[in-house]
């Protein structure tokens, strides 16, 4: 599990919450880029149709409240932390090891989800037939490098 609470400077130009408000996040700046992923593992993690997230630099972002992390290793070969609140299962963000700088927000966590729009969607080799892609958005087979 990473070691990470980060601490705010700035006003937050961003904030989100999980389901129940016990886990909270404050982002000081607004992202470098959102993407939807489609592997296998985000897959079951966002239960079924993939996660989307909008990345932020780490120095940019804190959370308080309690939460429960989950470490796999990706398709890509990466490791991977999750972090979901254990009091209602609400998803947060998640960590890599190939960009241990950046922390990816799910966009369902921030107040305001319509701020940011994914730009990209990743692992589309992996999209289940039934689903649905945005057509304007480019797409990757596997995860750019």
């Amino acid at each position: 599990m990473p070691s990470w609470r980060g601490g705010r400077t700035r006003p937050a130009t961003h904030a989100g919450r999980c389901l129940w408000g016990a886990a909270t996040i404050a982002i000081e700046r607004d992202p470098i880029g959102a993407r939807t992923c489609l592997c296998r593992d985000c897959q079951k993690f966002g239960g079924g149709n993939g996660t989307t997230n909008a990345f932020f630099a780490e120095e940019d972002v804190s959370y308080e409240g309690e939460l429960t992390w989950f470490e796999s290793t990706a398709d890509s070969g990466n490791t991977t932390w999750r972090a979901f609140c254990p009091a209602c299962g609400s998803h947060i963000f998640t960590r890599g090891s190939g960009r241990p700088d950046l922390i990816g927000v799910r966009l369902g966590a921030l107040d305001d989800s319509e701020l940011i729009a994914p730009q990209a969607v990743i692992w589309t080799d992996s999209a289940p037939a039934w689903l649905a892609i945005d057509p304007s958005l480019p797409r990757f087979p596997k995860a750019p490098r």
